[in-house]
């Protein structure tokens, strides 16, 4: 694990989670933490972020934009990305910030009928109920993810929302229609709307509560065999009551999309992808998710550093959910820049696996 090498090369953000996340507590320079988590909470990005916050604790007027949408009515980005990109900025959970948003996050996991809480979809909602059924389970699950990221995974209120939605995610992939989710409406090809595969929100809530995985060994096995299988092809849309939406959230089977050897096209997002099956403690079980791993472990070199052959830029994504994530080196023009965010990424996946790691 490259740690002089991130030092001198990658952003504040990033060396603060390497040496809060990924240094053992016994090998960490206690000054240079208390140091850089100082310059964590001025940090431009970060600083910015949190001055659009709104009187109500939400950002840009909606709950669940990951950028802005046309389409969709989205302005600019919403509150959940926003409350976890602080957090993988570095931000502590226990920060005013997420405090004053939390009043809001928790209303969701309540089922309060509050036709506010619908946000975005306030309007729409109004002579939609399917929609506004559809609204307020992803609501929930985005809320909950967004909270479990933060500090609040001992909480009860969201360890009950955690074992709700780990038990009806059960009975789907228990039942006929995880093997044929599909159904016709409105001439086009749409998922049944009384499935509930997992999402990206319900697994990132699952991922940040290690006592609810102790308690759901069941489950996780399901989920195992559901990620060992590929994803879909065919496109499809999500039938929220009359609205036909693209399905954005909803994970079909293995969303990798790995070849034989490993290779992906989406680099963020398969680093997303495998964080959270490490932190699920399920990612050696996947054989496509164990693969991609060995390949981008093979393209790092001795020292540690992802090098693979013919980088020219920082690795994008096409798969917006991962606009909170990815990435967290700030501007500039350093060839070093394209690699620091996946060095630290896999340095922090080897981490959560128990894999040994040597400081250098």
């Amino acid at each position: 694990m490259p740690l002089s090498w991130l030092t001198e090369a990658a952003s504040t953000p990033i060396q603060y989670r390497t040496w809060t996340e990924v240094v053992l507590e016994t090998e960490r320079d206690a000054e240079r933490v208390a140091a850089l988590r100082e310059e964590v909470l001025h940090y431009k990005e970060a600083l910015a972020i949190a001055r659009k916050q709104k009187d109500t604790g939400l950002w840009g007027g909606n709950l669940l934009a990951p950028g802005a949408s046309k389409p969709m009515g989205w302005k600019e980005t919403g509150t959940v990305n926003q409350y976890r990109r602080l957090l993988e900025l570095g931000w502590p959970g226990d920060h005013r910030v997420f405090r004053f948003a939390d009043r809001f996050l928790f209303r969701l996991l309540s089922r309060d009928e509050d036709p506010t809480l619908l946000v975005e979809f306030q309007r729409s909602a109004k002579s939609d109920p399917g929609l506004g059924r559809w609204v307020r389970s992803m609501g929930t699950q985005a809320a909950a993810a967004a909270l479990a990221r933060g500090a609040h995974q001992d909480d009860p209120r969201l360890r009950g929302a955690a074992h709700r939605m780990a038990s009806d995610i059960s009975q789907y992939l228990r039942s006929d229609l995880a093997l044929k989710p599909f159904k016709k409406a409105q001439g086009k090809v749409v998922l049944e709307p009384l499935s509930y595969p997992p999402t990206v929100f319900s697994l990132e809530l699952l991922a940040f509560m290690p006592a609810v995985q102790r308690e759901r060994a069941g489950f996780l096995e399901r989920l195992v065999q559901y990620f060992s299988t590929p994803a879909p092809r065919r496109a499809f849309f999500i039938l929220a009551g009359k609205k036909l939406l693209k399905p954005m959230f909803e994970i079909l089977g293995d969303p990798l999309r790995g070849d034989a050897q490993g290779h992906i096209t989406d680099v963020p997002f398969a680093l997303y992808w495998l964080e959270l099956l490490a932190r699920l403690g399920i990612l050696r079980r996947v054989p496509s998710a164990s693969r991609v791993l060995a390949r981008l472990y093979s393209e790092c070199t001795d020292d540690g550093i992802w090098s693979p052959n013919g980088l020219r830029a920082l690795p994008k994504s096409t798969n917006p959910v991962v606009s909170h994530y990815f990435p967290l080196e700030g501007p500039g023009k350093s060839p070093a820049q394209r690699q620091t965010d996946v060095t630290f990424r896999l340095a922090l996946i080897a981490r959560l696996m128990g894999i040994s790691l040597t400081v250098a």
